[in-house]
């Protein structure tokens, strides 16, 4: 694999192995906004250099070196999976695949389409799409060309260190390898079936309890409990918004750019928006 080192004037210095989908489908510069300071084979070189490049031009530092980050960390140390040119195949059979991949959170790999990861959302295509072996019933396999467009498609992308993000669907901002609250409250809905049998009316129904209980909460001056109400209504949120089909933190972003706009002023405790 060959990395090169990449210089945006003016903003910073980084290092990829896909220029085109790294710069610009994903940063959004054409190849007249960069240029391409060096190239190697040899990861720890290019670790190295691109750190006294961004001390020579005066730019901020990466904290830690690209090789050392998640994504080019070696493989899972449990799940050896075998990766071709055209598919990437697990180590066993379809109805054991989704517990092992649960497992699995985190992990990435190199494939001729483009990097993969399994996160809760890829775990979902995965099972949709994932194929038994015809010649072994304890290995099944997924098409890495169709896997890496999936990530192309859901707004995979990656941060100013390089690590990877996944998003399944609107909003979605996910740190390979550190799931956030919102990801690991879906991981136990899912793994409980509540996306394959909830809906969002049984949920908007288990919504109006908490609230109901939060309610009482607050008249009884009852801190835990408010405590609890108000996790437990973040909660059903979440699955809620799962169930509709869009993420909690794109709804939260959706509402903030609204609300980020409006002037007003407070009246008996009470913020009221100016009026047009």
């Amino acid at each position: 694999m060959t990395y090169c080192i990449y210089h945006i004037p003016g903003k910073k210095i980084g290092v990829t192995n896909d220029p085109e989908r790294r710069i610009t489908c994903q940063q959004g510069y054409t190849e007249d906004e960069y240029d391409i300071l060096a190239m190697s084979d040899d990861i720890d070189y290019i670790s190295e250099l691109e750190i006294e490049l961004q001390k020579k031009y005066g730019y901020k530092v990466d904290r830690q070196l690209y090789k050392d980050l998640p994504m080019n960390k070696p493989l899972s140390k449990t799940m050896n999976i075998n990766i071709t040119e055209q598919t990437t195949t697990f180590p066993c059979p379809v109805n054991k695949l989704k517990g092992r991949l649960m497992d699995e959170l985190g992990m990435s790999w190199e494939t001729e389409h483009g990097r993969c990861c399994v996160d809760p959302e890829s775990v979902r295509w995965i099972m949709d799409n994932v194929k038994p072996s015809m010649y072994n019933k304890d290995r099944c396999y997924v098409y890495n060309k169709a896997f890496a467009r999936y990530f192309d498609n859901n707004s995979c992308c990656r941060t100013n260190t390089g690590a990877l993000n996944m998003s399944g669907h609107k909003g979605l901002n996910l740190n390979v390898g550190s799931l956030n609250r919102f990801d690991l409250i879906r991981t136990w809905a899912d793994e409980r079936g509540l996306y394959d049998k909830g809906d969002t009316k049984t949920q908007y129904l288990k919504l109006m309890e908490e609230a109901g209980e939060l309610g009482r909460a607050i008249l009884k001056d009852d801190q835990p409990e408010i405590v609890d109400a108000i996790g437990d209504m973040v909660v059903v949120l979440t699955n809620l918004s799962e169930l509709a089909g869009y993420k909690i933190e794109h709804c939260i972003d959706q509402a903030y750019n609204v609300i980020s706009k409006r002037t007003g002023k407070m009246v008996n405790g009470t913020f009221v928006k100016d009026t047009l």
